[in-house]
């Protein structure tokens, strides 16, 4: 006969006793919260893979899309401040359908599911889950935003020379689509409305962001100012002049980080409250 070790014994000893009084077993230690960014970057990568083969053929169709309305638009407008206005526009309709549109339906279907589930068990913060997601979903916008620019500055014969600044309008713009995608998909009561919020918000992207704004009517224009991603919109349009206005580029670029600081806290509140339901 074998002696079980000390250990071993007083170890059995203490599962036998949690096992008598439940009260013990709500009394053991959990393990750490996760801290933010740790978990923020976990969340991004697992996003980002799994995102990465489902999602490509999207973009391919969000940028062809785009370059299609560029080369519609082309029969009607000649150039000058229009033209600005359509590529701009066009470029950060990518942005729109990726961030705000599959976004939407990601977190509508995640509810639906029952998927929110999973992340209210892992000991990561609300807001970690919520930029996660939609950090890995903005990042997929980067290429075909700067296809869809660099081909309307061809079609157009617009000047190249600033579309760095896609390395600012691009985060900027997606974080305030991004967030308010994911607001409409945890808000909204069921999936279909999910999806179809995530559509109109595409097609108001698409109608208030490549039309020349003179050309809209006043109420329109008024709704055009509402939607956080007209400015990322000017502020690419401003960048196309021989000399642009640097410190009106810089107040629209603010107004989209402000606008994603506040759609990102709205999707973090809503993420909360569709997890504890």
């Amino acid at each position: 006969m074998s002696i079980m070790p000390a250990q071993a014994v007083a170890s059995g000893a203490v599962r036998a006793a949690q096992a008598d009084d439940p009260a013990a077993l709500d009394a053991a230690p959990l393990a750490p919260r996760a801290r933010l960014l740790p978990a923020l970057a976990a969340v991004y990568r697992a996003q980002l893979s799994r995102a990465r083969v489902a999602r490509i053929p999207l973009l391919f169709v969000a940028t062809f899309q785009s370059v299609g309305i560029m080369v519609l638009m082309r029969g009607v407008v000649d150039g000058g401040a229009e033209a600005r206005a359509v590529v701009a526009g066009s470029s950060v309709l990518v942005v729109a359908f990726v961030a705000l549109n599959l976004l939407a339906q990601y977190f509508g279907q995640l509810r639906a599911s029952g998927g929110l589930d999973h992340y209210a068990t892992l000991p990561v913060p609300p807001a970690a889950v919520v930029l996660g997601a939609a950090g890995a979903y903005a990042s997929f916008t980067v290429p075909g935003t700067v296809a869809t620019a660099v081909a309307g500055s061809v079609l157009f014969q617009l000047p190249m020379t600033h579309l760095w600044i896609l390395a600012a309008v691009v985060p900027l713009a997606g974080a305030a689509l991004a967030g308010l995608g994911a607001a409409l998909g945890l808000l909204a009561p069921r999936q279909e409305l999910a999806t179809l919020l995530g559509q109109l918000g595409m097609s108001a992207a698409l109608l208030l962001g490549v039309l020349p704004a003179d050309r809209l009517p006043e109420p329109v224009g008024w709704a055009r100012d509402l939607l956080p991603s007209t400015y990322g919109v000017e502020a690419l349009a401003r960048t196309f002049d021989a000399r642009p206005d640097w410190a009106a580029v810089a107040l629209d670029l603010a107004v989209c980080a402000a606008v994603g600081v506040v759609s990102l806290a709205v999707a973090t509140w809503a993420y909360r409250r569709a997890a504890v339901r």
